[in-house]
């Protein structure tokens, strides 16, 4: 019976390949011991429970990336975090730790290389987290979502496996129009004309406040081109209804907050406004899906990155976030709306930088390592 340890935790970036991966093994090996690593502080935490997959916490150990009063208890952190994870190692034995980068994955490689454990790192965005570098000095295996992300392993070797996908999105990506979630279905579960052009708008779960303020000011243009599904994020739909109400209310845009089963929205999207995080870059070029990207302007730029694959095959554009007004973003829906050739050109382009099998593919790596 195979046993496998999984690290990772913090964003939905980090879990959710965790779990979509921690699924398919689970279908290959229905007898195989599969436990989760995280942190009390992060996603994992609800997450991996409702998933069905017993949770370990590790003690938070984050790197500051500058001077701060935090440096001065990063060695005792570290040294807790550790101690933990080697009980959990000595008492799970697995036969393989996979890491998905996050605060946990430090201590996960660093035990398992004390143990003489293969490690497979799988790195989701195209530039790499600092733990998935420590990791990929010593794995078996490193495997990467974009080919262009710069991190090879040292001594194992690199391969391209794609994102893991989840569930329906996954099963949506395989399957196309035959799958299990067709385009007439979905619209009318939400309320859609599935003959009408539509665009998606969503800045994630958390929203996307300069794509919702550019969206609410272009709104009666926006509507005039297309009907709109607007996921304005939770608690952040204020001012997108006020503009809905000034432009008189147009029945063919729909504002809402949040929506459990983003494939429903996927099955009935032509183009798709958002942002430019690793997993929804890759969920829709699995899917073939067209895009604006309107990559975050904080952090380390990763999100331009992200989205640079995809971009350089024609299958989306970048605008950037200061430039993301509302006449900006009517005048690019308005010109790719009227043009269904150029709209089907990109979601071909799309589709032929995306995965749909990230999951299995790395599966394969993993099975190959323990």
């Amino acid at each position: 019976m195979a046993r496998i340890l999984l690290a990772g935790g913090g964003s939905a970036g980090h879990v959710n390949p965790l779990l979509a991966t921690a699924d398919e093994l689970r279908r290959r090996h229905p007898d195989a011991a599969i436990e989760v690593v995280g942190t009390e502080t992060g996603l994992e935490k609800e997450l991996v429970p409702a998933a069905g997959y017993p949770l370990t916490f590790i003690p938070r150990a984050r790197l500051p990336r500058g001077p701060s009063p935090e440096l001065l208890t990063l060695p005792a952190r570290l040294r807790s975090a550790l101690a933990t994870t080697g009980r959990v190692l000595d008492e799970f034995r697995p036969d393989v730790v996979v890491g998905f980068g996050g605060y946990v994955s430090t201590p996960a490689y660093r035990a398992a290389f004390g143990r003489g454990i293969p490690v497979v790192v799988h790195e989701q965005n195209a530039r790499p987290g600092l733990a998935n570098r420590y990791g990929a000095r010593r794995a078996a295996v490193v495997a990467l979502t974009f080919a262009s992300t710069p991190l090879a392993a040292r001594r194992g070797r690199t391969v391209v496996t794609g994102m893991p996908l989840r569930g329906p999105v996954a099963e949506l990506a395989a399957a196309g129009a035959s799958g299990p979630v067709d385009r007439a279905a979905a619209a009318r579960e939400l309320g859609l004309d599935p003959s009408a052009p539509t665009v998606l708008i969503t800045g994630g779960s958390l929203g996307a406040a300069s794509i919702n303020a550019a969206a609410a000011g272009a709104l009666p243009r926006l509507a005039a081109a297309a009907q709109v599904l607007h996921l304005t994020g939770t608690g952040k739909s204020a001012a997108v209804l006020e503009a809905h109400r000034e432009a008189g209310a147009p029945a063919n845009y729909h504002v809402r907050e949040y929506l459990t089963g983003m494939h429903r929205a996927y099955a009935c999207a032509d183009l798709v406004v958002t942002r430019s995080g690793a997993g929804m870059v890759c969920e829709l070029s699995a899917l073939g899906l067209p895009a604006l990207y309107v990559p975050l302007p904080i952090g380390n730029g990763e999100q331009r990155l992200n989205a640079a694959d995809v971009v350089a095959a024609g299958g989306g554009e970048i605008i950037d976030d200061a430039d993301l007004t509302p006449e900006m973003l009517a005048s690019r829906v308005e010109a790719l709306v009227a043009d269904a050739g150029t709209l089907r050109s990109m979601g071909e382009r799309a589709a032929s930088a995306g995965t749909h099998d990230g999951a299995a593919r790395l599966a394969d790596e993993i099975e190959s390592s323990w």
